[in-house]
């Protein structure tokens, strides 16, 4: 089992959530809480109790590969319809490291100059360097996602895009990153509560978008996109993870310990001393 935080786990969240053949993003109940036994209260205890673990795992990992011990990394991509809770989980759950060692970005719509290049061009510039855990707040899977829902490509070059995803996650797995793809998986109910609250809060109104209504009229196409993903792009070397969403302690509490059975499976160790211990005391101490 993993984290020593994480007792309630039934079985390892990188097993239980993660798609494979045949996996049909319909027959999964965004209310429910896949491997976890424990109620609310639990998990937001365990969520805590994992922090200083995540911490751990994540400096051994940066002071590991300052030392040219290891040369791995972490990609967390995130993906999800809007208010699924992706701020959450950064605030929440890779907020708890050391930001030194994390590489956030969050891709928004392309530049004039990202256009005139393959869309994967600006993605390779913020893959992780050894050591770090990169995040992607949305990802090049906005161009399979999007792309496909609003016709922003043809659809010979949207299928195209699919193998290319693949081909450029080997190259990463290859390299020693570990992909990590989460769906956050909501409900549109969920969804439009989460929207009005944003309507009914002064403090909430900077995350509204009206644009958001615009897309919500298109769930049912989004969720055909997104079925194609998890089919096209779920691979031995960068499986995707769909986690539940519409209760955000699960969602942080899952996403937590996928992170932690990742870095786990690394087990990165301190790197040894370049120096003589014994000898620098000594030298210190006649100072």
């Amino acid at each position: 089992m993993t984290a020593k935080s994480h007792l309630q786990w039934t079985a390892e969240a990188l097993d239980i959530l993660r798609v494979g053949s045949g996996f049909r993003l319909a027959d999964v109940d965004p209310e429910s809480a896949p491997g976890y036994s424990g109620d609310k209260a639990r998990g937001e205890a365990d969520l805590a109790a994992g922090v200083d673990e995540l911490d751990e795992y994540q400096e051994r990992l940066y002071a590991a590969s300052r030392s040219e011990v290891t040369d791995s990394s972490v990609l967390l991509v995130l993906q999800a319809m809007d208010t699924a809770g992706k701020g959450g989980i950064i605030r929440h759950v890779v907020g708890s490291v050391d930001p030194q060692g994390v590489m956030l970005t969050a891709f928004k719509k392309p530049t004039k100059e990202e256009l005139s290049h393959d869309f994967l061009w600006r993605v390779e510039k913020r893959v992780p360097q050894p050591g770090f855990i990169g995040v992607f707040d949305r990802s090049h899977y906005e161009d399979v996602l999007i792309g496909r829902v609003r016709s922003l490509a043809p659809a010979d070059e949207i299928e195209r895009r699919y193998g290319a995803i693949n081909d450029f996650e080997k190259r990463l797995a290859d390299a020693g990153t570990r992909v990590v793809k989460i769906m956050l998986y909501i409900s549109p109910d969920e969804q439009k509560a989460r929207l009005a609250e944003r309507l009914e809060r002064p403090d909430k109104y900077w995350k509204y978008n009206p644009g958001d209504i615009d897309e919500r009229k298109l769930w049912p196409e989004y969720m055909k996109a997104y079925q194609v993903v998890l089919e096209r792009t779920s691979t031995e070397y960068a499986p995707w993870h769909v986690v539940p969403a519409n209760r955000k302690w699960y969602a942080r509490l899952a996403v937590q310990a996928l992170l932690l059975e990742t870095l786990e499976a690394i087990d990165p160790q301190w790197p040894a001393a370049t120096f003589d211990v014994e000898a620098e005391k000594a030298r210190l101490a006649a100072t």
